[in-house]
């Protein structure tokens, strides 16, 4: 709302007379009448983020409407129509629980604008008829003059019109890692900190027009679709669309062979229930949320479940710069002495022209600098004038420990080469130096001294640099061994990302944003040619806001799967739209609550531990895709054809029940499964998944029908106990084929399965093999014989289920990678060798 100027290439001009700003805004440096105030205030509305608040019932209920929830709630109505109570309370209860989980995952991550608005001032102090009078930032309007001071959060976009200066802190917002000096004309940004000096403004913009609006608007807009859920709701189609397929041939045909129709569809329905994933979404959100837990121990929180599928696919990581790859805080490099005695004359002298009260990073960076900070209070400074944007130095007069006076001076290069008046040998000589440092994105400063009001003489240069971090190099070397590309992005200049790039060997092939990509959301270039520039750079300089969001829309574009990181503000929109948006250490609550993942340690070293933790929470969830499939063509096919083979139903209705409780109920064991770790991203393979379920399936079927020859034919069962003996042989197979389906390679290979899982699967199998013998009323009971010949066929079968897994897996090419990667994880781990680069899934 207001005036908004920008320049030809789209970008906010940097200063406007107040004349000009007046006259656009019709307003004046008396401000605003009330009334005038009041009439605005109805034509741009209030200065606060807009609001679309959803009912909370609205969004629970919309939980209950979509494929998966359509699924169970209709095999909830069939089992209340034929008044199957058992089955109907136990569908409801996983129904409820899917919601609820859903429903408190979008809660906490849907807070990301709520957490903006935090961020708001409460109130503005305005001219309003002549006075000045303290108002609620919500009701400021642009033409309103407003006073900022020193500990100000800025409360709305305005321009600088009166004052001498005034320091800003706005790195939430822009990135930029020390405060910035405005002046008359320039645009201070709502949001920001002002950290020294006083001044008057006028509102040039409010609420979502405001640079922290549009920033909060771009949070609400970004959705990245989960993969997680796109795999869920396929194999849940494909799961639904075989049950009801096979139990329309079986209806149509056992109609027409007399059976009596409720009966049928009774069984019909059973079948259906047992067949289809109605315990899959409830399954995978627990193990997600007991690898979220485990995640918790590396200090990393997860804020969405599903994130964690998507942190085990992640292949590009757009790194943030400033406080995550470098350490946000300045240091000094090796200083340029020009007439100092030497180098600790030289920041001696930097230092008593600094303040550390005053908190600024420059005059800290100095003073850290000494070899010893002591010294300090050997000096008295008597008088000290802070830096301003006009003068561009600090001064203090001091008294040093003889009692001697002198005057100390530091501040741009420029102003202090000009106090001191050098020749032009000097200053061509320290010219070439800061150009030097420059390249390397240092910035410099230059120190001189006075004595006794004498001349100044300049003493020489202090560098002054953002160091990376300790463990970014190695931990950029760690994600490249676990398949995942580093790009660093920054708001610097070209120089100082090519120089910080290149300390982390992150590359030299660094792009700046404005070129292809206008910080509106345009893409400068064809947006294919934009997207490839995106995929090949190595890193991002002089970055926008807007940039960040539309780096990751493109390279999702090129079909990565992008984490980003991020702490501001100006990092929400891209966070949301990530994939994998990371919130580091410090982050503000916005970036936090936009963000699936949060650190709580600092820097990005905690991402592997992430990586690999994600990577085996996803092989679980591959494991239980597949034993669930595979399970339900095994019961399924086979129950279906055994029915029109033979003309009776080779299981019962109380049967698939009992089956449903010992394999279904025991397989949340899942989530605590030791896992290989695969050294590469890991995505959704469907045509993996249900190839190798298709064959485990049909292997499982012909196994069944094996048994069923064998148990009429051999052990002359009548057909209760065959329906006894065909319902043990399920039970036993059931868990076998979850240890056949949980391994890349041979499953009596490493790695082994956790213990509560065995332990679960022999538990609830020694109960079906008490109630395939005794019968406890349920089911007719077999003999000991038939029982031991149930459990000696279903471990051999298991055998050659697992062989027939392997060739599958190596017709694809996925066995012999398994093997590799294993292997080389194996040296890797007993050398500390490095793993080539093989071959992507």
């Amino acid at each position: 709302m207001g005036a908004q100027h920008t320049d030809s290439t789209g970008k906010e001009q940097d200063y406007r007379s107040p004349e000009e700003v007046f006259k656009d805004l019709d307003s004046s440096a008396q401000g605003l009448s009330g009334a005038e105030a009041a009439k605005r205030l109805a034509q741009y509305g209030p200065n606060a983020l807009e609001e679309h608040k959803v009912s909370p019932l609205m969004k629970f209920l919309g939980y209950f409407w979509g494929p998966i929830p359509w699924m169970i709630e209709v095999a909830a109505i069939l089992s209340l129509a034929v008044r199957h109570w058992a089955d109907f309370f136990i569908i409801l209860a996983l129904l409820v629980f899917n919601a609820v989980v859903g429903f408190w995952q979008e809660y906490q991550a849907g807070n990301a604008v709520d957490a903006l608005k935090s961020k708001l001032a409460l109130k503005g102090r305005v001219l309003r008829d002549g006075n000045w009078q303290s108002v609620e930032a919500r009701d400021l309007v642009p033409g309103d003059v407003i006073r900022l001071r020193m500990g100000d959060i800025i409360p709305a976009d305005c321009r600088l019109i009166d004052g001498d200066y005034l320091s800003v802190d706005q790195s939430a917002l822009t990135g930029e890692s020390l405060p910035v000096q405005k002046a008359v004309g320039n645009l201070a940004y709502s949001g920001a900190v002002a950290k020294q000096g006083e001044m008057e403004a006028v509102v040039t913009a409010t609420g979502g027009e405001t640079f922290f609006g549009k920033t909060a608007r771009l949070v609400s807009d970004a959705k990245a679709v989960s993969h997680f859920q796109k795999a869920v709701i396929r194999i849940g189609d494909y799961l639904i669309f075989l049950s009801l397929a096979l139990v329309a041939v079986l209806i149509v045909v056992q109609l027409f062979r007399g059976t009596p129709f409720l009966e049928l569809v009774q069984f019909a329905l059973i079948l259906t229930v047992a067949s289809i994933p109605v315990a899959m979404p409830a399954v995978l959100s627990v193990t997600m949320a007991v690898g979220a837990l485990a995640l918790s121990k590396h200090k990393a929180i997860v804020s969405r479940l599903e994130s964690i599928e998507e942190m085990a696919g992640m292949d590009i990581l757009c790194s943030d710069k400033t406080g995550t790859l470098t350490q946000n805080k300045l240091k000094l490099g090796d200083p340029v002495v020009f007439e100092a005695r030497d180098a600790a004359e030289l920041i001696l002298a930097g230092s008593l022209a600094s303040k550390a009260e005053n908190e600024d990073a420059i005059d800290i960076a100095v003073m850290d600098g000494l070899a010893d900070r002591a010294v300090l209070s050997t000096y008295t400074q008597e008088k000290f004038v802070p830096f301003d944007p006009v003068g561009k130095r600090t001064e203090a007069s001091v008294k040093g420990p003889d009692g001697a006076g002198f005057k100390v001076s530091k501040g741009a290069l420029q102003v202090i080469l000009d106090l001191a008046g050098v020749d032009d040998a000097t200053r061509a000589k320290a010219e070439d130096a800061s150009h030097g440092f420059a390249v390397k994105g240092y910035r410099t400063i230059g120190v001189a001294r006075s004595e006794d009001g004498g001349d100044w003489r300049f003493l020489g240069i202090l560098p002054l640099f953002d160091p990376p971090r300790e463990d970014s190099k190695e931990t950029i070397e760690q994600a490249g061994k676990h398949g995942i590309e580093v790009k660093m992005v920054t708001g610097d200049n070209l120089a100082i990302a090519k120089e910080i790039s290149g300390q982390l060997n992150l590359g030299q092939n660094i792009s700046v944003a404005g070129k292809w990509l206008k910080a509106d959301g345009e893409d400068g270039a064809k947006p294919m040619e934009a997207a490839e520039e995106v995929e090949q750079s190595d890193g991002f300089a002089q970055v926008f806001p807007e940039h960040k969001f539309n780096i990751v829309k493109l390279l999702q574009s090129r079909n990565h799967i992008v984490g980003m990181t991020g702490d501001g503000v100006n990092d929400a929109p891209a966070l949301k739209q990530a994939d994998m948006g990371i919130a580091v250490s410090g982050a503000t609550d916005a970036a936090r609550m936009a963000a699936d993942l949060v650190l709580t340690a600092p820097g990005i070293s905690v991402i592997i531990n992430a990586v690999e933790e994600a990577r085996r929470i996803f092989e679980r969830m591959d494991s239980y895709a597949i034993y669930r499939i595979t399970e339900t063509i095994r019961i399924m096919i086979f129950v279906v054809l055994a029915m029109i083979a033979f003309n009776f139903y080779p299981i019962t209705a109380i049967m698939i029940i009992l089956l449903a409780f010992l394999n279904d109920v025991p397989i949340i064991t899942i989530a605590y499964d030791r896992t290989w770790l695969d050294p590469h991203p890991v995505r959704w393979n469907m045509h993996r998944v249900l190839s190798v379920s298709l064959a485990m399936g049909l292997t499982g079927v012909c196994g069944s029908f094996l048994m069923l020859y064998l148990g009429l034919t051999w052990l002359h069962l009548s057909i209760a106990e065959v329906q006894t003996y065909i319902f043990l042989k399920m039970a036993v197979s059931g868990h076998l084929t979850l240890f056949v389906s949980r391994s890349r390679g041979y499953f009596w290979k490493r790695p082994y399965p956790a213990p509560v899982m065995i332990w679960s699967a022999v538990g609830t199998k020694v109960l079906g093999t008490f109630v395939a013998a005794w019968g406890f009323g349920l089911i007719a009971p077999i003999d000991w014989t038939a029982i031991g010949l149930v459990w000696a066929y279903s471990l051999v079968w298991a055998f050659l289920t697992d062989f027939v897994k392997m060739a599958i897996y190596h017709h694809m090419g996925e066995g012999a990678s398994h093997n590799r990667a294993f292997l080389c994880r194996v040296r890797q781990s007993l050398h500390a060798g490095f793993c080539p680069d093989s071959r992507r899934r």
